[in-house]
């Protein structure tokens, strides 16, 4: 009895473990102004693992979030003019995204999920996007260099 108990348990847990049960969810507030400066993304950068949603919350007035660059196999996201979104990430790589509004200023932000698969073609959209920012020259570049290889 104690054997089919232990395994009944051990097959409940890895059920739980391979549906996302575990899975976290980060918040990342679309600012006016922040610790980083005037229209910000924050936090900037995002550690996550396969299977975690972020949400994007408006606090500031006229924002969204819109991918730049993920990982091969994942789906990219547009959201509306202040517009809150939730999206869950199941491919490892590195996605960037930027408020489309406020690209010029450099609000942009990187999401890490896993290993980073896709090191050297985000590392190109960051420094796409900040050749195009007209202030905050350095910021996606600091949250960039939080990527772990």
């Amino acid at each position: 009895m104690r054997l089919k108990l232990k395994q009944t348990l051990a097959a409940l847990a890895i059920t739980a473990f391979s549906s996302g049960a575990f899975a976290a969810e980060h918040i990342v507030e679309m600012k006016n102004a922040g610790a980083d400066g005037a229209m910000v993304f924050e936090p900037g950068f995002v550690k996550a693992e396969p299977g975690d949603t972020v949400k994007f919350v408006l606090v500031g007035q006229a924002h969204n979030s819109a991918t730049v660059a993920t990982p091969e196999g994942a789906s990219g996201w547009q959201g509306g003019i202040n517009e809150e979104i939730t999206v869950t990430l199941d491919e490892e790589g590195v996605y960037v995204y930027k408020c489309t509004p406020h690209a010029a200023l450099n609000m942009a932000g990187v999401i890490q999920v896993g290993e980073a698969t896709n090191y050297d073609s985000a590392k190109a959209a960051v420094a796409e996007l900040t050749a195009g920012a007209a202030t905050n020259k350095d910021r996606l570049e600091k949250y960039f260099a939080n990527v772990e290889q």
